[in-house]
């Protein structure tokens, strides 16, 4: 039986913003027809440009570590919070991020120039990411927050985030256009971002930088509570007792 009609047409991304890289990526994989079936379903030249690719379908993307706008490693985190997330093999010039590349489970890290047989190996081991390889992420901050909303991918920069609210298993993003939805943990990205973004209430994280006050809210019911307002921004958003000390800190501190 013909080796194309028995084997499924890989679909191959090749990213790199370097066009001769891409040149040679497409002429090694054309050398390895007809034994090995694929197509090659789009040509990138940064990670943001993968990712809104990697949408239409891919089962594997060859891709760069240095790229403008998003780097590899960062666009592989994103694609493989995808429904149906692409193997991933790294092709790069630089040795120094192999381990990178392997904690976001990249099937292969081949250094250029790649030899034909060793990226035939590395296709031919590509297969689906399990769940609980996903959740093995490291926990590097991130540039963006990935959102997946009516069958497509939004990135939303960290530089947008006004604040994260808690809502039962689901975080809710607040940027000045409009808010996402996402499923993460208030904690893990308290860990990622450190002292970017300060801890008011157990499910509240406010940009630290955006604080305009911290002062007592009006009294209902004969009680009153703390709250911070931001800058330019009407919320008024309650503090939890145990943040009282930090947040006043910060307050005084921003009002100097």
């Amino acid at each position: 039986m013909n080796a194309s009609m028995s084997t499924p047409s890989l679909r191959i991304i090749i990213a790199d913003d370097e066009l001769n890289a891409r040149r040679r990526l497409y002429d090694l994989l054309d050398e390895l027809e007809p034994g090995f079936p694929h197509k090659v379903v789009a040509e990138c030249d940064t990670g943001v440009a993968v990712l809104k690719a990697a949408e239409l379908g891919a089962d594997v993307v060859l891709m760069d570590i240095h790229m403008p706008e998003m780097d590899g490693i960062e666009a592989a985190r994103h694609l493989l919070r995808m429904e149906r997330a692409p193997s991933v093999i790294f092709i790069t010039a630089f040795d120094q991020h192999a381990i990178e590349a392997f904690e976001v489970q990249a099937v292969d890290y081949l250094l250029k120039p790649v030899r034909r047989e060793r990226l035939l190996a590395a296709l031919q081991r590509a297969k689906p990411v399990s769940e609980a390889q996903v959740e093995a992420l490291p926990k590097g901050a991130r540039r963006f927050f990935s959102v997946s909303e009516r069958g497509r991918l939004i990135l939303v920069p960290i530089e947008d985030v006004i604040f994260f609210r808690a809502e039962q298993k689901y975080i809710t993003i607040v940027t000045e256009k409009r808010d996402f939805l996402i499923e993460d943990s208030l904690v893990k990205i308290e860990e990622e971002f450190g002292q970017r973004f300060l801890r008011i209430h157990r499910n509240c994280l406010v940009k630290s930088d955006l604080i305009e006050s911290f002062e007592r809210d009006a009294e209902e019911d004969g009680e009153s509570q703390w709250i911070v307002t931001l800058r330019g921004r009407a919320e008024r958003l309650p503090v939890s007792r145990r943040q009282h000390a930090e947040v006043r800190r910060l307050a005084r501190r921003i009002s100097e």
